[in-house]
């Protein structure tokens, strides 16, 4: 029974971590890329919410709620980048303010327009399956599988395309990139939608398992603050490293000891990985601006 309850809590861990690693990607391309702290991020995952919420509200199917989610996040993150983010680069207080002020802005706009009540979506997957001698929700399974597939798929853009090659060259030296004729606006608008993308697909899958409402980014925007911190500003693999870390962490330990503990406990180790791995806990080098 123990082992079991254990196996439990660490594939709940795993769901948890996919979440963090998908929403902190976003993030640290866009820090990486243009030394943005994004305080804005967690509304991003709050609109992907929503949009499942309104599609599905009128009618609409799940999945095509849940595939529309991203790209509309991204076109917003596209107009947040062009209007606002880009007037102000180089300018880390200005940014942190910018965004901040933003993240308060979306979430009133969210109450004027849909309401601030709370609400529910149905779980499209219900069910379980039972494998190692546990019973599973099929719709955790699933997020797990999703994630996987979708940081393969943005690592194999990050690494293999033109575009990726443009990111890459962008977060190792800004200026010389630029000078060799990399067009630096439109990769950095490019980030900026692709972060917002995917933390508005984060917060489109995990909205059958939340309460859906205004302030329901808040509540991941720090973790996923942690996640890229832990993995080392600007190294992508650092995130996947970093969110398997503390999502098997938190799960287990909030198991064990009770959530508050768990949460001194992990601030305490993220707080010892900062202090002996500031490279981040895979080691490798943080790119130079």
């Amino acid at each position: 029974m123990e082992y079991g309850q254990y196996l439990l809590q660490m594939m709940n861990g795993l769901s948890i971590a996919a979440i963090l690693i998908l929403i902190g990607y976003g993030l640290a391309v866009i820090f990486g890329m243009m030394k943005i702290i994004n305080w804005a991020h967690g509304e991003l995952f709050m609109l992907g919410a929503y949009v499942v919420l309104l599609v599905t509200r009128a009618g609409g199917n799940h999945w095509i709620a849940v595939i529309a989610a991203p790209v509309i996040v991204a076109l917003v993150g596209v107009v947040l980048e062009r209007v606002f983010v880009r007037r102000f680069y180089g300018e880390l207080i200005a940014t942190i303010l910018l965004t901040w002020g933003l993240s308060m802005v979306l979430r009133q706009l969210v109450k004027l327009i849909v309401g601030a009540e709370s609400r529910s979506i149905a779980n499209p997957l219900a069910g379980s399956v039972r494998f190692l001698g546990i019973s599973y929700p099929i719709y955790r399974l699933f997020i797990i599988f999703l994630v996987v597939a979708v940081i393969g798929f943005v690592s194999y853009l990050m690494m293999r395309t033109r575009f990726g090659l443009h990111c890459r060259a962008v977060i190792q030296d800004r200026e010389m990139a630029g000078a060799l004729g990399v067009e630096i606006h439109r990769v950095d608008m490019l980030a900026f939608a692709l972060g917002a993308g995917l933390a508005g697909l984060a917060g489109a899958i995990m909205a059958p398992l939340l309460t859906v409402e205004p302030e329901m980014g808040l509540q991941w925007l720090g973790d996923a603050f942690l996640v890229v911190i832990m993995g080392g500003a600007g190294q992508i693999m650092g995130v996947v490293a970093s969110g398997l870390v503390l999502g098997l962490l938190r799960a287990v330990v909030s198991f064990s000891i009770g959530p508050i503990w768990s949460s001194i406990l992990i601030l305490l180790f993220s707080c010892g990985i900062i202090r002996f791995r500031p490279e981040g806990v895979l080691g490798g080098r943080v790119g130079r601006r």
